[in-house]
């Protein structure tokens, strides 16, 4: 068993921060999408995107460029304690339990990487609320991230900055559980196989591969966790989203397609 280290924790919030800001107007367009074709929410009943292109252009044209990074703030701050959490308390697990590539299991890969998941996105779940609120209302957003935080409070009390936190905790074992064992598994083989070493290829389809996998399985949670972080609990207002069987079976009903909980995701943040 190897020694804690502190590297990882440093190198993946750095890359966090970068692939957050790189693919962030990506992201802007799955919250718009998602949060789209709510028959029981009258601010968002329209379907006014047809997909993620048209949503870039849309929102391009009609807002401005600065709208593609609404919520950036939050979202950068999200990065930097989910990702460096995430990361750091995934590798640190794994030197737990081996300390060479070769020693690595599926089994061991999915459990430090559910766990490191979900403690990172409960902890950062308040930077989440505020960025997707930000990104679904866009200009008509008003304050700044301090401001916005202080007012959720306000509102909403603590409960409403962790808000959609049971949804979230559950997306990120479904994600970090698929994603990184996916990636030490794709990598582990490319590797051993002989044919393609440690090279920036092998990490590249090995990152492909994973986004992919964590994509696809978590996207039906991720539908709800996003319209439950974007409703405001009000004093006195009803809730239209109580959790998450609550909201798959609401918008799997009659009033909503199953193609909401399928084609509204883009990426596997």
């Amino acid at each position: 068993m190897s020694a804690l280290s502190w590297k990882p924790f440093v190198y993946g919030g750095l890359a966090s921060l970068v692939a957050e800001f790189g693919t962030f107007p990506v992201d802007l367009t799955k919250t718009r999408l998602q949060v789209q074709g709510q028959s029981i929410d009258a601010r968002f009943r329209e379907i006014k995107y047809r997909g993620m292109f048209h949503a870039l252009f849309c929102i391009y044209k009609e807002e401005g460029v600065l709208a593609l990074y609404s919520g950036i703030a939050p979202a950068l701050l999200r990065q930097a304690s989910y990702g460096t959490i995430k990361i750091g308390i995934y590798q640190s697990l794994k030197r737990l339990f081996v300390d060479r590539l070769e020693d690595e299991t599926l089994l061991i890969n999915v459990i430090c990487g559910v766990v490191s998941g979900v403690i990172s996105s409960t902890l950062a779940n308040p930077t989440d609320v505020l960025k997707i609120r930000m990104q679904a209302q866009g200009s008509l957003f008003q304050g700044g991230m301090i401001h916005s935080f202080i007012d959720i409070y306000q509102q909403e009390g603590t409960r409403g900055l962790w808000r959609g936190v049971v949804p979230t905790a559950q997306r990120a074992a479904i994600v970090v559980g698929v994603e990184l064992p996916v990636y030490d598994i794709t990598k582990k083989h490319l590797i051993l196989s002989g044919f393609v070493g440690d090279t920036v290829l092998t990490h590249f389809i090995s990152s492909f591969t994973c986004g992919l996998a964590g994509a696809i399985a978590s996207n039906p949670v991720d539908v709800v966790r996003t319209r439950l972080m974007n409703q405001r609990a009000i004093v006195g207002s009803v809730d239209l989203y109580k959790g998450t069987l609550d909201g798959l079976v609401k918008v799997r009903s009659g009033m909503e397609s199953f193609l909401a909980l399928r084609c509204h995701g883009q990426n596997g943040k």
